[in-house]
């Protein structure tokens, strides 16, 4: 059985790159920034904390 742990979304906005991350636990939230590998880095630390700290079951 597959199960949506997070949702992650990536933009191109003018100048910057956007990306959208949803996840049950940490809700929905932006990361800004002028390159995409500042902004994957910026999203890989934040669920990276999020799903070592989750309880497993």
């Amino acid at each position: 059985m597959e199960e949506l742990i997070c949702s992650v979304e990536f933009l191109r906005r003018f100048d910057e790159i956007v990306a959208r991350v949803s996840s049950e636990a940490g809700g929905l939230r932006e990361y800004r920034g002028l390159s995409s590998a500042s902004v994957i880095d910026q999203v890989i630390n934040d669920l990276q904390e999020e799903f070592e700290s989750a309880p497993t079951s």
